[in-house]
């Protein structure tokens, strides 16, 4: 019996670099995604914060259920550096991950270089036009 089409949740099962951002998305391993992606050590992952450009706890719990593999979250704000929320600073601490806010371009390059220095880092990008 013929299906229809199989709709998934975006998700590259490993570690790239971010080749560009802009428009909306992101390309990365001769991929590219329309919306925001969490970068993380199990894979790239589409990703729907709700209340952008700053995350919640919510949309941090793929973060956690990683956090041993992660020292460095880097968030991508879009275009404009914002202040992430206490609550949310304050679960990344007692998981010891670091996290820094930034504009997603900025938190672009910065995690390319990170990744190259095969650091444990993480990013949760919000796309920007």
């Amino acid at each position: 019996m013929a299906k229809g089409i199989e709709i998934r949740n975006a998700h590259f099962p490993g570690r790239a670099p971010i080749d560009a951002y802009g428009n909306g998305g992101f390309r990365f391993a001769e991929m590219s995604h329309r919306g925001s992606i969490l970068c993380l050590p199990s894979g790239i992952y589409g990703w729907e914060p709700k209340t952008p450009p700053l995350p919640t706890l919510e949309d941090i719990g793929r973060v956690i259920e990683e956090a041993d593999g992660i020292e460095i979250l880097l968030v991508g704000t879009g275009t404009d550096l914002r202040r992430l929320p206490e609550n949310l600073r304050a679960v990344l601490r007692e998981h010891r991950i670091s996290a820094d806010p930034m504009s997603t371009g900025a938190a672009v390059r910065t995690y390319n270089v990170l990744l190259a220095e095969d650091r444990a880092v993480a990013a949760a990008l919000i796309a920007v036009d």
